[in-house]
């Protein structure tokens, strides 16, 4: 198998959004995405609706760039969470970058996905 040469990774935490406060849950996404705009190493930032679920779609340029998101926005997560119910967090990337995550997120149920082949431009 070809050496891996991408440190990025990617975050997708999934929601369910009681319908009568699918006003409000907007409300934050726009919080998030401003808050997020000028993070240096995020790649991609966006959040995509089917019904009453979102999903957030996010990718950084290693580790280290998530881990600096997440002070960046922690405190819009935890207001997110008291709107919405995550069902599902995936984080996405190679075993040298998700090895920085683990201690750091072992508080959450996140199901962790460990790239071992693929390419980045």
């Amino acid at each position: 198998m070809a050496e891996l040469q991408d440190t990025g990774v990617s975050f997708s935490p999934y929601f369910e959004i009681p319908p009568e406060r699918m006003d409000e849950f907007r409300g934050l996404v726009d919080e998030f995405v401003a808050a997020t705009k000028n993070e240096p190493g995020c790649l991609y930032y966006g959040f995509c609706f089917h019904g009453n679920q979102a999903l957030c779609r996010e990718g950084y340029a290693d580790g280290d760039a998530f881990l600096a998101h997440l002070d960046n926005v922690g405190e819009l997560f935890a207001r997110a969470q008291q709107v919405a119910k995550v069902t599902r967090m995936e984080m996405h990337g190679p075993e040298p970058e998700l090895a920085k995550l683990r201690a750091p997120l072992a508080e959450l149920d996140i199901v962790w996905f460990t790239q071992d082949c693929g390419f980045r431009r």
